[in-house]
C-alpha cells in the first residue's frame, strides 16, 4: 500500500478517534517542566503529570496525537538510511482506562485493515520475565487470539521488552513490539525481530505501565495502568512504500531536490556525497523545527539545547560546503521545509522570518570560523615543514614528518568545525596524511564528555516532585510580575525547572535594573503571602482567551479542552491566569520566599532569570 505522511497521520488519528480517543495537539519541542531532557523526545513527555495520576487530562482518559520529537543521542549516525534527529511520532494513550487487550487488538487491526499488512508479515516480541517479574503471558495470549502463531511470538529479556523506570524508582512495565517481515532471507539461525540485518523492521511499540519499582528494588503493582504507544511517521511510510531509506519518502523529496539544485548535482554518486546530502537534509529540518517551534526561546549557543542547535546548523554548513553549496543556503533550505510542513505545523510559517534570521546569522558566524580553521590548518602544515627543514639540516638521515597528528586534526574539528574528511582532503593536497587512530581516540573522549550535553531519552516521570511543582507555580507568578513591572511585551520564551531552581526566558530588550528586580520579587512574594488559591478549569482556547488567560501556545483543534490555571482570590479576581499543563500547588502560601538569583541575556531581545524558593525544611 502506497501512502503519504499526510495520509498516515489522518488514518491514525481517525482510527483512534473511532475508538473513543480525543485528538489532542502535539506539544512544543521544548519541554515545559522537565530538566532531564533538552527536547521532547517522545509523545509521552507532555503527558507525564496525567500518566502519573497527578490530575485528570482535560480531554479524558483516551488520547491520540502526532508529536514532534528530537533525539540527538545518535547524532553521529545520521547519514545512514534510517537515523534522524527530528521525527514525528504517532501515539495513543490510555490513562488508567483500557489496557493490553484493547491496545494490542487495535494495533493489530490498524496494521492489517488500515495499512494493509498481511497478518503473515507480522512478528511480535513480548517480555519473557526475569528478576522475579513474571513473563507477559497475557500479551502472548492476546496475540495468539488474533492469529499470530507461537513461532512468530518472540519472548525477549528486559533490555528488549521493558520500559522504565525513568530514575531509580517509579512506574515501569513490559512492552510488546511489532515487526514487519520484509521477506529478506534471515542472516543466520539467530535472526529474529530486533536483528539489524534488515529482515525485520519495527513498526510499533505498545508500553504497559503496570509496575512500580521501589527503593528496595522490588517491582510492585502500580495501582493504576497506562498504555503508551509509538509509531514513527517517517519509518512507517518508508517501509510501506517499499523505499530503501527515509530520505526517499515524500516528506524529504522536496528537501533533497533543493540540495541537488543548490549543489548543481543531478545525483549524489559517492558514499561521501550521499551521506553529506542526508546530513544537510536532516540537520536543516531539525534546526528549522527547533527555531520555528511554537514555544521558541532556543537560539544557537554554547550550552544545552542551544548547543545542540548550533551543532546541527554547523554540521549542515560543513557538509553543504563539501557538496559545493554556496553560502546563504540555510535560508533557502528552511523555506522549502517551512512550505512542506506549514499545513501541519502552522507555527513554522508564523515564525518564518525568525527562523531565516537565526539560520543566516549562525551560518555567517560559522563561515568565518571555517575560514579561520583553514588558516590554522595552513599554520599547522607550515610548522611541520619548518621542523622538517630544521631537522633535515641537522641530520641527513632524518625522515621528514608528513603526518598531521590526531590531536591536531581533532582540534581543527572541535575548535573550527573541520570534520576529519575535510582535514584529510586538505592534507592530501599538501602531501600529508592524518593520524586517524589518534583522531578517533580524541573524538571518543570528546563524545563521552559531551554526551550529556546533547540530551537524553529519559521520560521525566521521576521529576514531577513537590519542589518542581512549587517552582512551576512560582514561574506563573514571575511571568505575570514581569508584565506588570516591565510591560506587557514580556512573554515567556522558554522555561526550565529543576528541583533546586526555576529558569525563565522572556522577551525584553535591556538589562533589568536592581529596582526592577526587587519590584518583581516583591510582587511575587505578595501573592505568596496572600496564600491565594490555585484553580484549575478546562476550556477551549477561545474560552480561555475570553476569560483573560495568557495562551502563548495555541491549540490546533478548536474543540480541544485545555487546562487553565488561575491564581487569585477568585476565578474572576485573579493575579495570573494561564493555559498550562501543570502540575501546580493548591495555594500559594506553601511556596516559601521567592528570590531572583540572576538576571542575564539569553539571546538577542531575550532575557533570562534564574530564581529559587527559599522554603523551610520539612
Amino acid at each position: 500500500m502506497k501512502i503519504t505522511a499526510d495520509q498516515l497521520r489522518n488514518l491514525y488519528l481517525d482510527f483512534f478517534k473511532s475508538k473513543g480517543h480525543a485528538v489532542i495537539s502535539g506539544a512544543s519541542l521544548i519541554p515545559e517542566n522537565d530538566p532531564t531532557v533538552l527536547f521532547t523526545t517522545a509523545g509521552m513527555h507532555p503527558l507525564v503529570p496525567y500518566l502519573m495520576g497527578k490530575m485528570p487530562h482535560p480531554a479524558g482518559t483516551r488520547l491520540t496525537d502526532v508529536q514532534k520529537c528530537v533525539r540527538t543521542g545518535d547524532i553521529d549516525e545520521v547519514g545512514d538510511s534510517a537515523h534522524l534527529t527530528f521525527f514525528e511520532m504517532l501515539g495513543n494513550w490510555s490513562l488508567n482506562d483500557y489496557f493490553k487487550k484493547e491496545a494490542i487488538s487495535w494495533s493489530f487491526e490498524f496494521l492489517t485493515t488500515k495499512l494493509g499488512f498481511s497478518p503473515d508479515q507480522l512478528s511480535v516480541t513480548v517480555f519473557r520475565g526475569e528478576e522475579g517479574i513474571p513473563a507477559d503471558e497475557e500479551a502472548v495470549a492476546i496475540w495468539k487470539s488474533l492469529g499470530i502463531p507461537e513461532e512468530r511470538i518472540y519472548r525477549l529479556p528486559r533490555e528488549d521488552n521493558w520500559w522504565g523506570p525513568a530514575g531509580e524508582t517509579g512506574p515501569c512495565g513490559p512492552d510488546t513490539e511489532m515487526f514487519i517481515d520484509t521477506g529478506k532471507p534471515a542472516c543466520g539461525p539467530d535472526c529474529r525481530p530486533g536483528c539489524h540485518c534488515g529482515k525485520f523492521i519495527e513498526i510499533w511499540n505498545d508500553v504497559f505501565m503496570q509496575f512500580n519499582k521501589t527503593a528496595e528494588g522490588k517491582f510492585e503493582p502500580l495501582g493504576r495502568h497506562n498504555v503508551d504507544t509509538g509509531m514513527g511517521v517517517e519509518r512507517t511510510i518508508c517501509m510501506m512504500n517499499g523505499l530503501d531509506t527515509v530520505y526517499d519518502t515524500d516528506v524529504f523529496a522536496p528537501i533533497m531536490a533543493k540540495i541537488r539544485e543548490l549543489s548543481g548535482k543531478e545525483a549524489f554518486e559517492t558514499p561521501e556525497d550521499v551521506r553529506s546530502s542526508r546530513v544537510v537534509a536532516d540537520h536543516m529540518r531539525t534546526a528549522t523545527f527547533i527555531l520555528g517551534d511554537q514555544k521558541g526561546g532556543v537560539t544557537p549557543g554554547n550550552v544545552g539545547a542551544n548547543y545542540v542547535l548550533r551543532r546541527l546548523i554547523r554540521s549542515a554548513v560543513r557538509h553543504a560546503r563539501r557538496l559545493g553549496i554556496a553560502p546563504g543556503f540555510t535560508e533557502k533550505m528552511a523555506a522549502v521545509i517551512v512550505d512542506e510542513y506549514k499545513h501541519v505545523y502552522p507555527e513554522l510559517d508564523q515564525n518564518r522570518e525568525r527562523v531565516f534570521q537565526e539560520l543566516l546569522a549562525e551560518e555567517t558566524r560559522f563561515g568565518k570560523t571555517l575560514d579561520e580553521g583553514k588558516r590554522e590548518f595552513d599554520k599547522t602544515v607550515a610548522g611541520i615543514r619548518r621542523k622538517n627543514e630544521f631537522m633535515g639540516a641537522k641530520d641527513p638521515n632524518y625522515v621528514p614528518d608528513t603526518q598531521i597528528s590526531g590531536k591536531q586534526a581533532f582540534r581543527l574539528y572541535d575548535t573550527y568545525g573541520y570534520p576529519l574528511e575535510m582535514t584529510q582532503e586538505l592534507a592530501k593536497e599538501a602531501g600529508f596524511t592524518v593520524d586517524v587512530a589518534g583522531y578517533q581516540e580524541c573524538f571518543k573522549a570528546h563524545q563521552e564528555l559531551s554526551r550529556a550535553n546533547v540530551g537524553s531519552a529519559k521520560s521525566g516521570l521521576a521529576e514531577h516532585s513537590e519542589e518542581t511543582t512549587a517552582l512551576h507555580t512560582a514561574t506563573h507568578l514571575l511571568h505575570k510580575a514581569l508584565k506588570i513591572v516591565l510591560g506587557d511585551h514580556c512573554n515567556q520564551k522558554g522555561s526550565n525547572i529543576t528541583a533546586e531552581r526555576l529558569r525563565l526566558d522572556f522577551t525584553h530588550g535591556e538589562k533589568m535594573t536592581p529596582e526592577q528586580i526587587k519590584a518583581v520579587e516583591d510582587l511575587v512574594n505578595e501573592q505568596i503571602k496572600a496564600d491565594l488559591p490555585v484553580y484549575r478549569d478546562m476550556m477551549t482556547l477561545e474560552e480561555a482567551r475570553a476569560a483573560g488567560a495568557t495562551a502563548l501556545f495555541s491549540s490546533k483543534y478548536t474543540d480541544e479542552k485545555l487546562s487553565v490555571y488561575t491564581i487569585g482570590k477568585t476565578r474572576d479576581d485573579f493575579f495570573s491566569k494561564e493555559v498550562c499543563t501543570g502540575p501546580h500547588v493548591e495555594h500559594t502560601g506553601v511556596l516559601g520566599h521567592f528570590k531572583i538569583k540572576k538576571e542575564e541575556s539569553s539571546s538577542a531581545g531575550v532575557r533570562r532569570i534564574k530564581a529559587v524558593l527559599e522554603r523551610p525544611a520539612q
